[in-house]
């Protein structure tokens, strides 16, 4: 066993690094960070410097960064220099929502974890704050499709507070809004009243909860607490400062011409997404990934904040 992890007793339980190991048991802060972004999200070898740059945002603020991913059939909460590195350079790694764990498990594969995945294994490890970009939701057309995220689901089960820029603005917003108010799932918006866009500091659709401080956040995380209801998790929908979003009028056009392409070309299911964000890239010249990251560098900052100001609450 190397001298920077610890196994549980089970083979498929998660792999805590020593740091995070050590953080969890002595109530220091911990951010759960995933590793889709790294391995599907953005051009290599840019994705290794984001990666360890979200990592060192973390730290700046006082917390322990625990990027997830599976390797080798471990699932694995806080990844080593060469790990990190794997998952940036490795083309054959897969994709792996929460669905995908036990038979990535199982067979001994090798995954980037989405946001279900990563939002899962954080809480079964014990972790209570995650930073991600967007979250998936209910997709346009659902009434024909019936096509929503597996993150609803997951975290309307799951205890964990979700720092995010809203969802993925190609979604249907206002239909995501309504199904995480069915599930149960809280929604604050940090400092706005509008939920955030993703690309965009503004979707137009009001939140029913403004906080504007980490503590706030910790607050409302320890009513949760004592409160013992029904496992669900907290959203924190931080919005990209306006200065750093995608030019809105781009936004609208670009979407509405690659929804319409979908529609032309017979582009349905799961390939939809990733049409749809690649096609984004490419029609803004590479100005919508540079308001995803902008995105991703505060919810990061953000959710180390509210780690910190609840361990310090603790």
């Amino acid at each position: 066993m190397s001298q920077t992890e610890s196994f549980d007793a089970s083979p498929y339980a998660p792999v805590l690094s020593a740091e995070v190991r050590a953080a969890l048991a002595t109530d220091r802060p911990v951010v759960a960070l995933e590793s889709t972004i790294i391995s599907h999200g953005l051009p290599r070898p840019r994705n290794l410097r984001v990666a360890e740059e979200l990592e060192a945002v973390v730290r700046a603020h006082g917390a322990v960064p625990a990027t997830i991913a599976v390797l080798d059939g471990r699932a694995r909460i806080g990844l080593d220099k060469a790990q990190l590195e794997r998952v940036a350079e490795d083309e054959g790694l897969r994709k792996l929502g929460h669905r995908d764990l036990a038979p990535a498990l199982a067979t001994g594969a090798s995954g980037a974890t989405t946001v279900s995945a990563t939002a899962f294994l954080a809480a079964r490890a014990g972790l209570r704050v995650f930073a991600t970009g967007g979250l998936g939701g209910v997709h346009r057309g659902w009434t024909q499709t019936q096509d929503e995220s597996a993150d609803l689901r997951l975290l309307a089960r799951t205890g964990i507070t979700v720092v995010c820029a809203g969802v993925k603005s190609i979604l249907d917003v206002p239909a995501t809004l309504q199904r995480l108010e069915t599930l149960g799932v809280g929604v604050l918006g940090y400092g706005t009243d509008r939920f955030p866009g993703f690309y965009l500091s503004s979707s137009g659709e009001p939140v029913d909860w403004t906080v504007r401080s980490p503590e706030e956040v910790a607050e409302v995380m320890a009513a949760q607490d004592a409160l013992a209801g029904p496992a669900a998790a907290l959203i924190v929908a931080h919005p990209v400062p306006e200065s750093e979003q995608l030019d809105p009028a781009l936004h609208d056009r670009v979407l509405a011409e690659a929804l319409e392409a979908c529609r032309k070309r017979g582009i349905t299911g799961q390939a939809v997404t990733p049409y749809l964000l690649g096609h984004l890239v490419r029609a803004t010249g590479g100005a919508s990934l540079e308001a995803n990251l902008a995105a991703v560098r505060g919810n990061v900052a953000l959710a180390a904040r509210i780690a910190a100001a609840r361990a310090a609450a603790r």
